[in-house]
C-alpha cells in the first residue's frame, strides 16, 4: 500500500503535536502536498542546499527537519539567497519538507529525555512543565447511557493524567428540559416541562485533542442537543515541557562530570564556567539555547546546569553557586535525528528511512 506524506506526519503530530510547539516556531509541512507519496525519506537536523543535494542523490523526495527553513516570509523566489534557492530546488525536485521542531523538544520522549539516558540520570522530571495545556470536559447524559458516553471519551484519549488513564470524576443529578414544537427529544417529550435523572461525567484532555473528544461526545451522546462546557485548566503536565532534571548515579567532581559528559556525548569542545569544588550529583539540561533556566536552576539548587548559547554574562551568573556547562548548540540537538528515524522505522517499515550523512553544524573551532 502506498505510503503518502500525511501517513507519515499524522504519526509525527501524533508523538509530538503541533499545537506545542513555540508561538515564534514554523513547524508542520512547509513545502509539498500532503498527498504525495513517499518513495525514501531523509531526516536532517538543518536545511541546506547541501541536504537538497542529498536527497535528490539518494531518491528522497519527503526531507523531515528538525530546525525550520522558514521563519518569516518571503516576497520572492530569485534565487539570490540560500533561502530561495533551497525552495526553488525542493519544488523543482519534487521534494516535500517537513519540519519537527519545538514541539520535539517538550515531548517526554525528546532530546532532553534521551541526553538525560545516555547520561544515566534517575528520578528524572520536566524541569519547565508547560502549563494551559490542559483542558476539562464537564457534559451530562442520562444514566442509562453514562458508561457508554465515558468509554468514547477514553478511547479518544480523555481521562489520561501521567502513569494513569479512565479517569473521570461522576455523580447522579436531575436535570430539566422543555423542547419547542421542533424538538425531537431522546427521552421525554416535546412541549413537555421533563425532569430526567443524569449523570455529570468531568474528564480532563490534553488540548490537542480537543477535535476527538468533542467527536466522540457527539458521536455517542444521545441528546439532539448536546450540553457539554470545556474549560482551561492553569495545571501544569508534569510529562510535558522544556528541559529536564535528574540525578546521576554517583557524584563526581566537576572535572571528572567534563571527561564523563564529553565521553558519553562525543564532545571534542566544552565550555564551562569557574569550577566551584562541590561534588555534582543534582543536574538540569536544556538542549538547545537554555540561557533562561540558569536562574531557575540555581534556586533548584541544582549543582550543574548543561545546556548551550550561552554568553559572556550568562556564566557570570554562576557566582560560585552552580557548575555552568556549554556544550554547543549543533551537539546538544544532534541527536533528534536518530529519535526521529527510530519512531518512523517502527511504524513505517516498507519505507526506506535515511539519516543524513552531512554535519549540518555552522560553527566550526580550531583546537
Amino acid at each position: 500500500m502506498d505510503i503518502t506524506v500525511k501517513n507519515i506526519t499524522d504519526q509525527l503530530e501524533n508523538f509530538a503535536p503541533i499545537e506545542y510547539s513555540e508561538p515564534y516556531d514554523n513547524v508542520g509541512l512547509i513545502i509539498g502536498s500532503y498527498e504525495q507519496i513517499v518513495r525514501k525519506l531523509l531526516i536532517t537536523l538543518d536545511i541546506t542546499e547541501e541536504i537538497i543535494e542529498e536527497a535528490i542523490k539518494k531518491t528522497c523526495n519527503l526531507i523531515i527537519s528538525f530546525h525550520p527553513i522558514l521563519f518569516k516570509p518571503i516576497n520572492k523566489l530569485t534565487g539570490l539567497i540560500s533561502q530561495e534557492r533551497i525552495i526553488i530546488l525542493s519544488l523543482k525536485n519534487n521534494i516535500s519538507i517537513y519540519v519537527i521542531h519545538t514541539n520535539l523538544d517538550v515531548i517526554w520522549n525528546g532530546i532532553n529525555s534521551y541526553i538525560s539516558n545516555i547520561l544515566d540520570l534517575y528520578n528524572t522530571k520536566v524541569l519547565f512543565p508547560k502549563k494551559g495545556i490542559i483542558k476539562k470536559l464537564t457534559t451530562y447524559v442520562p444514566i442509562s447511557y453514562a458508561e457508554r458516553v465515558r468509554n468514547s471519551l477514553f478511547s479518544a484519549g480523555a481521562g489520561e493524567f501521567n502513569n494513569y488513564s479512565c479517569c473521570s470524576y461522576n455523580f447522579d443529578g436531575i436535570g430539566t428540559f422543555l423542547g419547542n414544537e421542533d424538538a425531537n427529544p431522546t427521552i421525554g417529550k416535546k412541549q413537555h416541562f421533563n425532569i430526567e435523572k443524569e449523570t455529570c461525567i468531568n474528564v480532563i484532555f490534553p488540548y490537542h485533542k480537543i477535535h476527538s473528544i468533542k467527536n466522540a461526545l457527539f458521536t455517542s451522546h444521545p441528546y439532539e442537543e448536546v450540553a457539554y462546557e470545556i474549560y482551561n485548566l492553569e495545571n501544569y503536565n508534569s510529562r510535558l515541557g522544556i528541559g529536564i532534571s535528574g540525578f546521576l548515579k554517583k557524584e563526581m567532581n566537576e572535572y571528572d562530570f567534563l571527561r564523563f559528559l564529553k565521553t558519553k556525548m562525543s564532545l571534542s569542545y566544552i565550555r564551562h564556567s569557574f569550577f566551584t569544588g562541590k561534588e555534582l550529583k543534582k543536574i538540569a539540561i536544556i538542549s538547545g539555547s537554555g540561557s533562561f533556566g540558569i536562574e531557575h536552576a540555581i534556586k533548584g539548587k541544582y549543582q550543574v546546569f548543561v545546556s548551550s548559547d550561552l554568553k559572556y554574562h550568562d556564566f557570570l551568573k554562576s557566582t560560585n553557586k552552580i557548575f555552568l556547562i556549554d556544550i554547543n548548540h549543533y551537539e546538544s540537538e544532534k541527536f533528534n535525528k536518530i529519535i526521529i528515524k527510530s519512531f518512523l522505522q517502527q511504524r513505517f517499515s516498507s519505507i526506506d528511512i535515511a539519516e543524513s550523512s552531512i554535519c549540518t553544524n555552522p560553527i566550526q573551532y580550531f583546537y
